[in-house]
């Protein structure tokens, strides 16, 4: 019989924790973290990490575990979960995944081509020159050095822009030519379950938990990072807004306001994303009972 992976994911601030909690004990299985921003261990507020309580409840893995100083990537970890995951399935049937990372989802779910290993020093001065020039540079001489993959690519994602010249520049070759898209086999099933919300419901909860991370101390746990603002992990909704407020760039409740909207935002991007796979099965976060009997229709429970 074959093992089988249930990924939790949805938009932020939909409620997937709480869902994969109860989830979690009543299959008695653990929990694997597929969000990029809750692994580094200095991010806690501002990535609504899972509290000592939850970790206690059901054992997580991937949070907490790395520092905003350590590269990451996709591929790393493709990598440490699929090595994980053979672990787990030694004792357990099932285990669970949440987050709404989509990368990293699709790291797991289809894997990520073997790509090269790129030389630290590249990827600092590639940094540098986006911080002193900006994307516009960089993208056209993406476009020369690989014009198949510039004429589809995102303009404006300057991380893929710089990632893709990062496997130009040191391989030589055109970074379309590495990037294959092929679907890796995987030895266990995969069963998603989506969580959503109508809009302003969502809306009204990512707010409200904007509210909460500030009155929890979002404001000293960015200051405690200030020195280390210009690192890409540290390029994320919660933190760059409050470092405009500590710049004196922003007012404090416009800062505010501004990770509300980004945070909306960002859960716009991550439901166009989600939409487009049709193998997710969609609940309400609070409809664990929808989501036992579905897994029971799978044969799972």
């Amino acid at each position: 019989m074959k093992k089988t992976l249930i990924i939790v994911l949805g938009p932020t601030g939909v409620g997937k924790t709480e869902l994969t909690l109860t989830l979690a004990e009543k299959l008695q299985t653990e929990i694997i973290s597929c969000d990029s921003r809750q692994m580094f261990k200095e991010m806690s507020i501002g990535t609504a990490r899972p509290t000592d309580e939850q970790t206690k409840r059901v054992k997580h893995h991937f949070v907490g575990n790395i520092s905003v100083t350590d590269y990451y990537s996709c591929g790393r970890f493709e990598i440490e979960a699929i090595a994980l995951l053979n672990e787990l399935f030694k004792t357990k049937d099932v285990v669970l995944m949440t987050g709404g990372s989509m990368l990293y989802i699709d790291a797991i779910c289809k894997g990520i081509d073997d790509r090269p290993e790129v030389n630290q020093e590249l990827r600092d001065s590639l940094w540098a020159r986006y911080d002193k020039e900006g994307i516009g540079p960089m993208r056209d001489e993406l476009a020369q050095l690989d014009p198949a993959y510039a004429a589809t690519m995102d303009a404006q994602n300057y991380k893929r822009i710089i990632h893709a010249l990062e496997i130009c520049l040191s391989t030589g070759q055109p970074y379309s030519s590495i990037r294959q898209n092929t679907k890796k086999d995987r030895d266990f099933d995969i069963i998603k379950i989506g969580l959503n919300l109508p809009r302003e419901e969502l809306y009204e909860r990512i707010n409200k938990r904007v509210d909460i991370m500030m009155a929890e101390g979002l404001l000293d746990e960015v200051k405690s990072l200030y020195a280390q603002k210009e690192l890409n992990s540290l390029n994320t909704v919660g933190y760059k807004e409050l470092f405009n407020y500590l710049d004196g760039v922003w007012e404090y409740d416009y800062a505010v306001g501004m990770i509300k909207q980004d945070s909306r935002r960002y859960a716009k991007k991550q439901l166009t994303w989600f939409r487009k796979d049709e193998e997710i099965n969609w609940f309400a976060p609070t409809d664990i009972d929808g989501v036992l009997n579905k897994l029971k229709e799978l044969g799972i429970g």
